[in-house]
């Protein structure tokens, strides 16, 4: 019998469908990871859940094999393609993911930010201005700033990326960052 030639290729799914796509295909036998990023709680909240990639997730299939149990799965849009063929991911792309998630697909966030701490905000019509932490980041990559104006002190919400201080774990992301960082895993074998 044939040997099948399994890689890994990015599926793209129906808005907050991934966990749907995810047991279908398990159904199916079909191998899927689906990174999710775990933001830590604070002043008593609970630890939010939120994709890595929203409406992305990843399948191991052979194309020529498989692919049909994949795009016929409930959920799923398609899979990602460029010039109307799938191109598989090196496998040092995933390795590197797995290495950073726990055996659920979850990935601990980290960030030195905290609560009473001074940054710089860079960007924005707060640019230049300096505030203390109220709150740190939330789900949605969003910190809640207390700045001082016009003898008055106002709380403000901005994304992480607005933010400079030496303490800050994680740049903000951008996909050439990922596949930056992606290139320099060398593929596993």
């Amino acid at each position: 019998m044939n040997e099948l030639q399994r890689a890994w290729y990015v599926v793209y799914s129906k808005p907050r469908k991934e966990e749907q796509v995810r047991f279908h295909l398990a159904l199916k036998g079909i191998e899927s990871f689906f990174p999710r990023l775990q933001i830590p709680g604070y002043a008593g909240r609970k630890k939010a859940i939120t994709p890595l990639f929203p409406n992305y997730l990843f399948v191991r299939v052979d194309l020529a094999n498989e692919a049909h149990y994949v795009v016929w799965s409930p959920g799923v849009k398609r899979i990602v393609s460029f010039s109307d063929r799938p191109v598989p991911l090196e496998e040092g792309i995933i390795q590197f993911l797995k290495e950073r998630a726990d055996s659920d697909g979850i990935i601990q966030a980290q960030s030195r930010l905290s609560a009473g701490q001074q940054v710089e905000i860079i960007g924005g019509p707060f640019n230049g201005f300096v505030g203390i932490i109220e709150n740190p980041p939330n789900a949605k990559g969003r910190v809640k700033i207390l700045l001082k104006l016009l003898s008055r002190q106002i709380s403000v919400k901005l994304g992480v990326e607005f933010i400079r201080n030496q303490s800050v774990a994680i740049p903000p992301v951008t996909a050439a960052t990922f596949i930056d960082r992606a290139e320099s895993v060398s593929p596993v074998s």
